[in-house]
């Protein structure tokens, strides 16, 4: 990678979902989250050819003229386009903001249903059928596997923390979630941490937990722990079929630790870099607060009880550009 030392890789546990045995994937789990907060997951019941698919149609977004793509722009539900430097995940360390475009596609609410008033709820901004025909169908689809996937994992998070296997299944849990899927495309720029250029800056992700497809170009790293003095980068090696799975800051308030949510970045490396994560969280109304499995007298909470709606709010708010730069962009349309 740009000429330096060879780089170290993350040797990761690969959880199994077709496996009978669900005590053995369990015990996979633990380690992971213990260890690095990070796992694959294969097996999961999405095909190889439908993958590819959605990958192939993300890439038809992102090869749209930027003229199109930001009429497609996010709205305050964030939902649509994002361009190159729309995200600053690492404001300490970053001179500029994340150098990666993105599509956010959430739950579909119509505009009369009084769930379109919650954040995160409402309707996608979708590309017309003259721009991408057939675009939709396969997002919508994917979306939906992707959900049955995440619902899956956290049955196995369940167990692992001393839970009933069915605890995030409930209505204010993942019955009805905030359940996001982001296209994202990384151009040909080459990261240089000595300078603040990166693809993705380091960051935690907020949410429960999080599935991730990558092509296989090279560039996700992760640092075990976030405290040490200089940090430590590895590589996380894609995995052709599989997810890349991490914990959210959610989890982490919700197990009092017991499981860390772990920094990560991207590294450009002058290719072009497609990626797809799928954020899934709980209703808006959840309340995010200390499991009773992962407290005691000695073990008090950690966190304060906060609603899941509010607590994403505030994240989103603090990571994304003021949509008021792109007014005179659209104007000039």
């Amino acid at each position: 990678m740009n000429g330096s030392e060879a780089p170290k890789f993350s040797a990761l546990n690969c959880i199994d979902l077709s496996d009978p045995d669900i005590h053995h994937s369990v015990s996979l789990l633990k380690q992971a989250c213990f260890d690095c907060g990070f796992f694959y997951v294969v097996n999961h019941g999405i095909s190889q050819e439908f993958m590819e698919e959605v990958f192939a149609e993300s890439k038809r977004l992102f090869d749209l003229p930027l003229s199109q793509k930001m009429k497609l722009l996010r709205n305050h539900k964030n939902r649509g386009y994002t361009p190159i430097f729309d995200e600053h995940l690492d404001r300490e360390n970053q001179v500029h903001g994340d150098y990666k475009e993105g599509y956010y596609i959430g739950v579909e609410v119509s505009e009369d249903d009084p769930e379109a008033e919650k954040p995160f709820y409402g309707p996608n901004v979708w590309p017309t059928q003259d721009q991408l025909p057939g675009w939709r169908e396969t997002m919508e689809r994917f979306h939906q596997e992707a959900l049955e996937v995440s619902r899956a994992v956290a049955r196995i998070i369940a167990l692992a923390l001393g839970m009933d296997k069915n605890f995030f299944d409930n209505p204010k849990m993942l019955g009805k979630p905030i359940a996001t899927l982001r296209l994202l495309h990384y151009g040909g720029q080459t990261s240089d941490p000595s300078k603040g250029i990166y693809g993705a800056g380091a960051h935690s992700d907020f949410g429960l937990i999080t599935l991730l497809a990558t092509d296989d170009v090279l560039g996700l790293q992760i640092c075990k722990d976030k405290d040490a003095k200089p940090q430590v980068w590895e590589y996380v090696a894609p995995l052709k079929g599989a997810f890349i799975v991490n914990l959210g800051d959610m989890l982490e308030r919700w197990s009092n630790c017991t499981f860390k949510s772990t920094l990560h970045r991207v590294l450009g490396n002058g290719q072009d870099r497609y990626s797809m994560a799928y954020f899934i969280e709980p209703n808006h109304d959840c309340l995010v607060e200390c499991l009773p499995t992962c407290k005691s007298e000695k073990n008090p909470p950690k966190f304060p009880p906060i609603l899941c709606g509010t607590y994403l709010s505030q994240r989103y708010k603090d990571t994304h550009a003021d949509l008021s730069i792109y007014n005179n962009h659209q104007t000039q349309q």
